[in-house]
């Protein structure tokens, strides 16, 4: 920082030697004009820019003053790098030593912005921080000179910049309002006292309390409620307190906390039209039947949650998210005794006896897990099914039907007459016809049964009679229940 000019400091030795007369006023506005110089300590070669400028302030107290600041910073007609204008503009804050003194010293700080107008200068505002000193010397009560130092730090193109700004002013203050001396009032005279006559003092007539019929309090020319029992408070109206607002009397409301609004009886309980003990406002069953238990929201237990009431539900341990009919309980379609959820064979003939799946025990036990013999015989060298014997093969179909897991193989079996090669292709030939009118007439996947010709490969008489040669000739179903 450069030295201090000389002139500010010959008017502050000045200040001792000036006769006291003027302050800084608590309450007044404040106006400076000023010049001066800017000094670029972080850059000598811009030199020292002539400051023209201005503050307008207010004093809070003697003390403490805020002021806001307008400098204008060089006027160059050819602005270049070392010739530009600059415009800085924001606010400060002083504090004043001495204040009823002719000469009062005082410290600042601020905050301000600052542009800059010339080649190769950015021409953006730049925040900036100042701080410094300066001193009043009062040559009046309302005008004074002024001098100013103060240092300025700010941000510009990566660096950080530290000038000095001094200057030179003219202190103007006005509209402080002058405290205004309280009037002494001269004691008065002292007044004789006048001679006190003494007169016959009369006895004034006792006026008659207004009457209290029914002793609330309340006097009966404005008691809307007179005939109150002993000892019920009362409102300012003299009727009885009714703090729920359900139009009965607290002293009568059995009920004293109802909700306003609800609907109550005489004894301003809330109202249970089901009389199953809970209030209608909050029954979500508000229609339950007489005598039946229920939860706090006045409706009757559901446990299995089927939406079916435990006092009607007859299956009352239905799994979660069963379907239920009105009874509660399960579907059973083929009314086999085995819920619908559960069955494995949803199509039982109806009367059939059924396992725990819901499968005929009968239909099982003649065609699971064993050869069975089909009631059915073909014409020599013949392989077409012929209607006589429909019944012995749709009980292959029902069973298919009861049993939808159920796969096998329709086997074909021949006596030893004639080649083999033709008895396997005859017997192959009747086991493809009965397999084909089971998956017609009763829907079967076909990957669920097939049909296997093995000939006279595997007898089970002897082909020396002609008794074990019928037997041989035969049809057998293989079937497997999972």
């Amino acid at each position: 920082m450069k030295k201090i000019p000389r002139s500010i400091l010959t008017i502050c030795l000045l200040a001792s030697a000036t006769t006291a007369f003027g302050a800084v006023k608590s309450g007044s506005f404040t106006a400076t004009p000023l010049i001066g110089g800017y000094n670029y300590a972080d850059d000598p070669s811009k030199g020292t820019s002539l400051v023209l400028g201005g503050r307008a302030g207010y004093n809070f107290t003697q003390a403490l003053g805020i002021e806001a600041v307008y400098d204008f910073l060089s006027k160059e007609k050819d602005l270049s790098e070392t010739k530009f204008n600059a415009h800085r503009y924001g606010g400060q804050a002083l504090y004043h030593f001495f204040p009823d003194s002719t000469f009062v010293p005082y410290i600042a700080a601020g905050y301000s912005g600052i542009r800059f107008d010339g080649k190769s200068m950015d021409e953006k505002v730049h925040g900036a921080f100042d701080y410094g000193i300066g001193a009043k010397m009062f040559l009046s009560d309302d005008f004074a000179l002024r001098g100013d130092v103060r240092h300025i730090v700010y941000s510009y193109k990566s660096g950080i910049m530290s000038n000095l700004e001094y200057t030179l002013g003219a202190y103007f203050q006005f509209g402080a309002v002058e405290p205004v001396a309280k009037a002494v009032t001269p004691a008065a005279a002292p007044v004789a006292e006048p001679e006190i006559v003494k007169e016959e003092v009369l006895p004034l007539p006792v006026a008659t309390p207004p009457a209290d019929s029914d002793n609330d309090g309340v006097i009966d020319s404005i008691d809307t409620c007179p005939n109150t029992p002993a000892n019920v408070a009362v409102d300012d109206k003299g009727c009885p307190l009714d703090s729920d607002k359900d139009k009965v009397f607290d002293y009568l409301d059995k009920c004293p906390g109802t909700p306003i609004g609800t609907p109550v009886d005489s004894d301003g309980c809330p109202l249970d039209t089901d009389k199953d003990g809970v209030a209608d406002y909050l029954d979500k069953c508000p229609d339950t039947p007489p005598g039946s238990t229920v939860d706090v929201s006045g409706c009757i237990p559901d446990t299995d949650r089927d939406g079916v009431p435990d006092s009607l539900d007859k299956c009352p341990e239905t799994p979660a998210g069963s379907a239920v009919d009105i009874t509660g309980c399960q579907p059973d379609t083929d009314k086999d005794g085995v819920f619908d959820s559960l069955d494995k064979c949803p199509e039982t003939p109806p009367g059939s006896t059924v396992d725990t799946n819901g499968c005929s025990l009968e239909v099982a036990k003649q065609f699971c897990d064993k050869p069975s013999l089909v009631a059915i015989t073909f014409d020599t060298n013949k392989s077409d099914v012929k209607s006589r014997y429909n019944a012995g093969l749709d009980e292959i179909g029902n069973f298919m039907k009861t049993f939808p897991n159920s796969k096998g193989t329709i086997e074909g079996h021949t006596d030893s007459i004639g080649s083999e090669a033709l008895n396997t292709k005859l017997s192959q030939a009747r086991a493809e016809s009965v397999r084909a009118y089971i998956i017609n007439k009763f829907g079967i996947d076909g990957s669920r049964i097939s049909a296997k010709g093995y000939g006279s490969a595997k007898p089970v008489a002897s082909n020396k009679t002609s008794s074990g040669r019928t037997k041989n000739r035969r049809i057998e179903a293989v079937f497997s229940c999972e």
